[in-house]
């Protein structure tokens, strides 16, 4: 009698699947471009990325730029049209990619705020201190 066949390895894996991602609340893709910066700065560079924000509050991802020489790159508080504190560092990774450090965790008034669009994503440049590109993280 042929038995059928069953993949009862793949079980587990589907549900660790499934548990990291209801694990996560919002997943920003992200666009920066120096329109978005406040005041609007007028350049070549961009950048894109995914950050994530978990229900339990722990950020994770990366962003990669091309056309700046970035100095810094930071998760702000504020929301769009308005400049903020530095809420998370990030790491630089290689000439043009930046991530969140291990173990990033938002507190619960940073959370909020990105529940409510009010965090966003910015990389600076020797040129422009402030911030070259930016993008509003969404929830």
């Amino acid at each position: 009698m042929k038995r059928p066949f069953r993949c009862r390895s793949l079980r587990p894996a589907l549900l660790a699947a499934a548990l990291a991602v209801a694990g996560h609340c919002g997943a920003s893709d992200l666009a920066l471009t120096g329109g978005q910066e406040v005041p609007p700065v007028s350049t070549q560079a961009a950048g894109n990325g995914t950050i994530t924000i978990g229900d339990d509050h722990g950020v994770a991802g990366s962003i990669t730029t091309t056309g700046i020489d970035g100095t810094m790159a930071h998760i702000h508080q504020a929301a769009a049209g308005k400049n903020g504190p530095i809420i998370v560092p990030l790491e630089r990774k290689g000439a043009s990619q930046w991530a969140v450090p291990a173990g990033a965790r938002l507190t619960d008034q940073q959370y909020q705020a990105f529940k409510n669009g009010q965090l966003y994503v910015n990389v600076h440049s020797a040129a422009h201190p402030g911030g070259e590109i930016r993008a509003q993280m969404k929830p």
